[in-house]
């Protein structure tokens, strides 16, 4: 394959899967979203190849041709962090990609979308017909449940990936994990210096408050030991799935004192005395905060640099419904190696800067 791969991105968002798809060898030449922060920030950081509108206005047949068609439509409808409604408006957008393979005939799709989709049984004949409608298209199409872990993610995320590819290719069934160390928390984000100081901005201003009534799990890392939802952050492993709805109590808390100064964390001591039957309650110390804009980004794995639009729980907001690019990458070199005839297997994780502010 002499030529780079062309791409069509719909519900491209702030960029996320187009950074992954980008930093695998593609080529992106036309990317659409209804969110006009979002596409700002695309604008910004990508390039002015974003088209902002609802994508049932788009017919395909006026739109590029290209090798590969890419998307996420929204996942509220189908999270377990929603109300799991097939019937939800945002769950009917699945349809528009589909409509969008038929009229755009590429030789390989990519639908990204929450774990549920792909595990709970109320979904069940939503996934069946996805699937017989992509073969009804002429497309083999193979659903992949993908951990971003796996793929140089610090970050706990499982997302189902349907990748289709034109019959008379041979089909992909396999995406392999393309890192062998996962990414920990401290890796992304030990670098940086305290919030509030280039580059590590848009600091959280939620508090810390110690829940009255905590729900306790065998981790303290998990159950709910805080206000809101936001849990404390393991430094040296994975931290769980970021939320849209950041910027507030359902942000994640780090331990300063553990970052900085190696100290051992405070919720570990906390989580102790609960479990032996101490009374909950006291201040959180003001060791404890929320991570940052740029800790979300990095965590989400945007390329350093990156500029979001807006205000702050809007750029929040982008991070956490961004495909982690770095997912998007693992996947996207799949594609990439089986258009041109290769094998894919381990890589050491890339850092582009492809995308930092100038």
């Amino acid at each position: 394959m002499s030529k780079r791969p062309t791409v069509l991105s719909m519900f491209c968002g702030a960029g996320g899967m187009d950074i992954g798809f980008i930093s695998a060898g593609c080529q992106v030449v036309f990317a659409s979203d209804w969110d006009s922060l979002a596409c700002e920030s695309y604008r910004n950081n990508i390039g002015e190849h974003v088209v902002c509108g609802d994508i049932s206005a788009l017919n395909g047949r006026d739109l590029p041709q290209t090798d590969i068609l890419i998307g996420g439509p929204p996942c509220q409808g189908f999270s377990v962090a929603g109300h799991m409604r097939p019937d939800d408006p945002r769950s009917q957008l699945v349809w528009q990609f589909v409509r969008l393979v038929r009229e755009c005939r590429p030789k390989i799709f990519v639908m990204e979308n929450v774990k549920a989709l792909a595990k709970l049984d109320r979904f069940r004949a939503i996934r069946a017909k996805l699937l017989r409608n992509f073969t009804e298209l002429g497309y083999d199409t193979h659903m992949s449940l993908l951990n971003a872990a796996d793929h140089g993610v610090p970050q706990s995320r499982e997302r189902v990936f349907f990748v289709g590819v034109s019959r008379g290719i041979c089909p992909i069934n396999h995406v392999p994990a393309t890192v062998k160390r996962r990414t920990t928390v401290r890796d992304a984000i030990g670098h940086l210096p305290p919030p509030g100081i280039s580059p590590n901005l848009g600091v959280c201003r939620a508090r810390v408050v110690i829940a009255d009534h905590p729900v306790l799990r065998r981790s303290p890392y998990a159950g709910m030991l805080f206000n809101g939802q936001g849990r404390p952050i393991a430094l040296d492993d994975t931290v769980n799935t970021l939320p849209a709805s950041m910027g507030g109590n359902r942000t994640p808390v780090v331990d300063e004192r553990e970052l900085r100064e190696g100290q051992r964390p405070w919720i570990i001591q906390y989580h102790a005395k609960l479990l032996a039957g101490a009374k909950p309650g006291g201040n959180a110390p003001p060791r404890l905060r929320r991570i940052t804009v740029t800790e979300a980004a990095l965590l989400q794995t945007f390329p350093s640099g990156y500029r979001f639009a807006g205000s702050q729980s809007a750029q929040y907001r982008q991070i956490g419904n961004a495909v982690p690019p770095k997912l998007a990458e693992g996947v996207a070199r799949v594609v990439v190696g089986h258009l041109a005839g290769k094998q894919v297997g381990f890589v050491e994780p890339s850092q582009p800067e492809l995308f930092a502010a100038s």
